[in-house]
């Protein structure tokens, strides 16, 4: 998952920022809302987390282009303040959920892990698919029952992967996807990462390597080292 946090406070914005990436979930941040539009013009989010009282054009106006461009962006606004009315504006313009300073980050965590699920709503909250069964919630990863172990990175690279159902991911929406804006579109970290995660979930390889297409599950992995990738 990758999220924009739109939040002027540069302490509190880098907090949230490192809280996640210990959750695998990747975050850009925007200081004002210039930049915030700037970022939304040139990348892809999950879900953008506004803070309503921003420099610039405020959390309010970026959510309102959000809604009006139809691109069905789940949005979680942030406040200082606690009061209904408050909040009842934030909904009337399309938030999906509100959140009141100060809050745990778990609960932030909990929160954009729900409007993930829902904005796609065929998808269960438990992800199956060809002996993998993928809990975001708990960040757990079982094959065939047994449990695996993954770095942080290396489940962030599989949620994406398996959301697509066996299609194809190509390594830049990976990178796009599982990394933030701070990442080389150069790196070979995306090839090197796939490589170790697929050694993690053990033979038959189920991460099958589509020549320059991307990767994708494979939903009739065969035994050996086929699909690894050779450079």
């Amino acid at each position: 998952m990758r999220v924009l946090i739109v939040e002027d406070e540069p302490y509190l914005a880098e907090a949230i920022r490192d809280g996640l990436r210990l959750e695998a979930i990747a975050a850009d941040l925007a200081g004002d809302g210039d930049a915030a539009l700037e970022l939304l013009s040139v990348n892809a989010y999950d879900i953008a987390v506004l803070d309503r009282d921003i420099p610039g054009p405020t959390g309010d106006e970026i959510a309102r282009g959000i809604v009006a461009s139809g691109s069905g962006m789940p949005i979680l606004m942030l406040t200082a303040a606690d009061r209904l009315d408050d909040k009842a504006t934030g909904f009337e313009l399309g938030a999906d959920d509100y959140l009141t300073k100060p809050f745990a980050l778990q609960e932030l965590v909990l929160r954009l892990r729900a409007l993930d699920r829902r904005r796609v709503h065929s998808r269960p909250p438990v992800r199956e698919i060809a002996g993998l069964r993928l809990d975001p919630f708990r960040r757990e990863v079982h094959r065939d029952g047994l449990h695996v172990a993954l770095t942080r990175k290396q489940f962030a690279v599989l949620e994406v992967l398996v959301a697509a159902e066996g299609g194809v991911v190509s390594a830049e929406e990976l990178l796009e996807r599982a990394w933030d804006e701070n990442a080389d579109p150069f790196t070979n970290a995306v090839r090197i990462t796939v490589s170790a995660l697929r050694k993690r979930l053990g033979e038959p390889w189920v991460i099958a390597t589509v020549p320059g297409a991307g990767y994708r599950i494979d939903t009739r992995p065969e035994t050996g080292h086929e699909g690894e990738d050779r450079g």
